[in-house]
Protein backbone atom coordinates (compact mmCIF):
# COMPACT_ATOMS: atom_id res chain seq x y z
CA UNK A 1 0.00 0.00 0.00
CA UNK A 2 1.36 3.43 -0.81
CA UNK A 3 2.36 5.81 1.99
CA UNK A 4 0.15 8.45 0.37
CA UNK A 5 -2.93 6.20 0.66
CA UNK A 6 -2.22 5.53 4.31
CA UNK A 7 -1.81 9.26 4.98
CA UNK A 8 -5.13 9.97 3.27
CA UNK A 9 -6.85 7.48 5.60
CA UNK A 10 -5.21 9.06 8.64
CA UNK A 11 -6.08 12.62 7.62
CA UNK A 12 -9.79 12.09 6.92
CA UNK A 13 -11.99 14.43 8.93
CA UNK A 14 -13.61 13.31 11.03
CA UNK A 15 -11.12 10.49 11.58
CA UNK A 16 -12.57 7.00 11.50
CA UNK A 17 -10.47 4.23 13.08
CA UNK A 18 -8.83 1.96 10.51
CA UNK A 19 -7.37 -1.53 10.47
CA UNK A 20 -4.12 -2.12 8.58
CA UNK A 21 -3.75 -5.67 7.20
CA UNK A 22 -0.18 -6.97 6.96
CA UNK A 23 1.12 -9.60 4.51
CA UNK A 24 1.95 -12.08 7.31
CA UNK A 25 -1.73 -12.25 8.32
CA UNK A 26 -1.59 -9.87 11.28
CA UNK A 27 -3.43 -6.59 11.50
CA UNK A 28 -3.18 -3.44 13.56
CA UNK A 29 -6.01 -1.15 14.63
CA UNK A 30 -5.31 2.56 14.41
CA UNK A 31 -7.79 4.20 16.80
CA UNK A 32 -6.20 7.66 16.76
CA UNK A 33 -4.24 9.23 13.90
CA UNK A 34 -1.49 10.05 16.42
CA UNK A 35 -0.80 6.31 16.73
CA UNK A 36 0.64 6.10 13.25
CA UNK A 37 3.60 7.87 11.68
CA UNK A 38 4.06 7.45 7.92
CA UNK A 39 7.46 7.68 6.26
CA UNK A 40 8.60 7.31 2.68
CA UNK A 41 8.73 3.51 2.89
CA UNK A 42 7.78 2.53 6.46
CA UNK A 43 4.95 3.06 8.91
CA UNK A 44 5.59 3.26 12.65
CA UNK A 45 2.61 2.17 14.74
CA UNK A 46 2.25 2.86 18.46
CA UNK A 47 0.54 0.03 20.34
CA UNK A 48 -1.37 0.68 23.55
CA UNK A 49 -2.86 -1.84 25.96
CA UNK A 50 -5.69 0.58 26.72
CA UNK A 51 -7.59 1.43 23.51
CA UNK A 52 -8.93 4.67 25.00
CA UNK A 53 -5.50 6.26 25.43
CA UNK A 54 -3.29 8.12 22.98
CA UNK A 55 -0.18 6.93 24.79
CA UNK A 56 1.57 3.89 23.40
CA UNK A 57 3.51 1.20 25.24
CA UNK A 58 5.60 -0.02 22.35
CA UNK A 59 6.28 0.68 18.70
CA UNK A 60 6.40 -1.50 15.64
CA UNK A 61 7.74 -0.62 12.23
CA UNK A 62 6.16 -2.04 9.07
CA UNK A 63 7.42 -1.70 5.52
CA UNK A 64 4.65 -0.17 3.38
CA UNK A 65 5.14 -2.97 0.83
CA UNK A 66 3.80 -5.41 3.45
CA UNK A 67 0.62 -3.43 4.18
CA UNK A 68 -2.00 -5.05 1.97
CA UNK A 69 -4.99 -2.82 2.69
CA UNK A 70 -6.75 -0.63 5.20
CA UNK A 71 -10.40 -0.79 6.17
CA UNK A 72 -12.55 1.33 8.44
CA UNK A 73 -13.33 -0.29 11.77
CA UNK A 74 -17.05 -0.23 12.45
CA UNK A 75 -16.85 -1.70 15.94
CA UNK A 76 -13.67 -2.08 17.93
CA UNK A 77 -13.52 -5.10 20.22
CA UNK A 78 -12.62 -4.20 23.78
CA UNK A 79 -9.68 -5.76 25.56
CA UNK A 80 -7.42 -5.96 22.50
CA UNK A 81 -4.33 -3.96 21.73
CA UNK A 82 -5.08 -3.81 18.04
CA UNK A 83 -3.24 -6.96 17.18
CA UNK A 84 -4.81 -10.09 15.86
CA UNK A 85 -5.75 -12.32 18.80
CA UNK A 86 -3.55 -15.38 19.37
CA UNK A 87 -5.14 -18.73 18.67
Amino acid sequence: MSPRSILEDLRKQPFDPIRLYISDGTYFDIRHPEQCMVGMSDVVIGLAADPSTFMFERLIRVDCRHILKSEPIKTIPTGTNGQQPST
